[in-house]
């Protein structure tokens, strides 16, 4: 098994290297590919080294899955080319994931859609793939109709120079800015850019990315904002459902559905936050309570490490379904 993470330098693609390593995916090769100016980086995995390679010099050794991490324009470019190739790609851009010919995936929701045709899968938008989880095993039970959400997501989501912005600014150092105000001590309610109709891209896939995963006819609204946090993106979401529901019957339902943890004690104060998900691959939930103002709806807070779950996680976990169905052979 020969295995590519382009974009291997960026946030994403050095968690995608940390996660490979830590669930040990069965490579017998591994491959780094870069653009020009990280062309021969020298990387560090669990001691060995590893060196970043150009385009052309990866999809030449025909590697049997591709990671991609480098952008949606990297990845309309080079994705199709590494498919015609004969490899299997995994894309963490949000190039193919409203592409109608292009499966959008969560393994634990709809990994069972994938075939051995599916060379160019697309992995979700970080914020939708948590609020999926939290959502999905309750939409099929009590069928749910209107979601609203509103996300409080962490600087790494807007990659490095983001990172690098939060923590020159809260050590003094005036460095180069990545939003177009501070982010220490504020919350900016924009996360991507504006559209027509005056939503962010962010809110756009919260939007259009859940409708194409669990259904064409749930109605989402959403308000995506920046805080100044490192890792980890926090949602407050209002589920309103077409049946009655029990909340002993949500917490059950949650409690017993994979890649989910429950935390939820308010006489302890238990409740998830960005901590309790650095460097996990759970997806959290807590604060789930009746909404008094409409009988069928609810409420819960959800909480999951961005790079993990919401990004390098998920697409080993689709890497790794292709492999437990003998969809992906070395």
């Amino acid at each position: 098994m020969k295995v590519a993470v382009v974009g291997a330098t960026g946030i994403v693609g050095q968690e995608m290297l940390r996660v490979l390593d830590e669930r040990g995916f069965p490579f017998t090769e591994l491959l780094a590919a870069g653009s020009g100016r990280s062309h021969g980086q020298q990387l560090d995995l669990n001691g060995k080294k590893l060196e970043v390679q150009s385009m052309e010099e990866v999809m030449a050794q025909k590697p049997d899955l591709a990671l991609f991490s480098a952008g949606a324009d990297v990845a309309e470019q080079w994705a199709p080319e590494f498919a015609s190739n004969g490899t299997t790609v995994v894309d963490n851009s949000s190039a193919f994931r409203m592409d109608t010919d292009k499966k959008l995936i969560i393994p634990e929701i709809n990994g069972d859609l994938l075939t051995p045709d599916d060379k160019i899968i697309a992995n979700p938008n970080c914020s939708t793939i948590q609020m999926l989880m939290a959502i999905y095993p309750l939409h099929k039970k009590f069928h749910a109709t209107r979601v609203v959400v509103s996300t409080y997501q962490a600087v790494s989501g807007s990659g490095k120079a983001a990172v690098d912005q939060l923590k020159d600014e809260l050590s003094g150092y005036p460095g180069k800015k990545a939003y177009p105000y501070q982010i220490s001590n504020n919350c900016i309610p924009q996360c991507g850019d504006f559209l027509f109709n005056k939503y962010t891209t962010e809110e756009s896939k919260l939007i259009y990315e859940t409708q194409k995963i669990v259904d064409k006819n749930l109605w989402v609204t959403a308000t995506a904002v920046r805080i100044p946090v490192f890792r980890g993106h926090s949602e407050a979401i209002n589920i309103t459902f077409k049946n009655e529901f029990d909340l002993l019957d949500v917490k059950y339902i949650l409690k017993h559905s994979p890649g989910i943890t429950i935390y939820d004690n308010i006489e302890e104060n238990l409740y998830p936050m960005p901590q309790s998900a650095q460097h996990k691959d759970e997806v959290f939930i807590g604060r789930l309570r009746r909404d008094f103002s409409h009988s069928k709806s609810l409420n819960m807070w959800v909480v999951s490490d961005n790079l993990r779950k919401g990004a390098a996680t998920n697409a080993i976990q689709i890497a790794e379904h292709l492999l437990e169905r003998k969809m992906l052979q070395g």
